[in-house]
């Protein structure tokens, strides 16, 4: 290349090349629900809970449901409650706890225990049965998209009807096949498998844009707890944490494409 240095050339192939591997690094991806409700299944657990691991086995064996992700996305919310009386769980926090006692303020369970399930905001029991945790006939209540790219978040929800309240938008980041070896507390000996385990949480406001309702945020800070990771996001009102809508799907890394 004539009137270029060499030193130039090769800066601007070294550039280039970090530019390829930048755009190579941020995946896209698309989680679209259908118009009728699409159930969030919340799980309260806890590892200080000798009770808890036969639901964490139940959260687990929803993977290979095929109504997974277009009929029911869960969650499984660590909390922090149990964590003084031996074993710490690493992925407890004190938000997951206060997201079960509001339940319970606003009347959608009778207490604050483990294992605690909630379908669409309200406790439910069918999971002890192995019930399948889909509403039969869901209503219709609108689509909710989420396009994630790289760690941006854009959301659109197109309601059936508009809401006279303010909306909310609420985005997880799921951990898969995580395990913990416990070493004391009421689980001492046992090694405890976890999936959907909630990593991080984040929550914004929604916009009115005409029919709809728009939202643009990052992804919550979910450490590095696991390598297989998935996301779920609803949407609610913001006087009721009860889910109006969700949506999710697994996530794709980088170095899987």
């Amino acid at each position: 290349m004539e009137g270029f240095p060499g030193h130039k050339i090769v800066l601007m192939v070294l550039l280039m090349a970090a530019w390829s591997v930048a755009a190579a690094g941020e995946v896209s991806q698309e989680f679209i629900s259908s118009d009728r409700r699409v159930a969030l299944i919340e799980l309260f657990t806890s590892e200080g809970c000798s009770s808890c691991p036969p639901a964490d086995r139940w959260v687990s064996g929803l993977k290979t449901n095929p109504a997974l992700w277009t009929k029911f996305t869960p969650v499984a919310f660590h909390v922090d409650y149990w964590d003084q009386i031996g074993w710490r769980d690493r992925f407890a926090r004190a938000d997951y706890s206060n997201r079960q006692r509001g339940y319970a303020a606003e009347g959608g369970a009778r207490a604050v225990y483990t294992p605690g399930v909630f379908r669409n905001g309200k406790e439910w029991h069918g999971w002890r049965a192995g019930t399948a945790p889909i509403q039969q006939p869901s209503s219709t209540v609108g689509e909710l998209s989420i396009r994630v790219d790289g760690h941006q978040v854009a959301a659109l929800f197109h309601p059936t009807e508009m809401h006279g309240e303010e909306l909310q938008l609420h985005i997880v980041v799921l951990g898969m096949n995580l395990e913990t070896q416990v070493r004391a507390g009421e689980n001492k000996g046992r090694s405890l498998r976890h999936d959907f385990v909630a990593l991080g949480m984040t929550s914004v406001s929604l916009t009115r844009s005409g029919a709809a309702y728009r939202a643009t945020t990052g992804l919550p800070e979910a450490g590095n707890e696991a390598d297989s990771r998935a996301l779920v996001a609803w949407v609610s009102e913001t006087t009721s944490q009860a889910p109006i809508q969700s949506v999710g799907g697994f996530l794709q890394s980088a170095a899987s494409d």
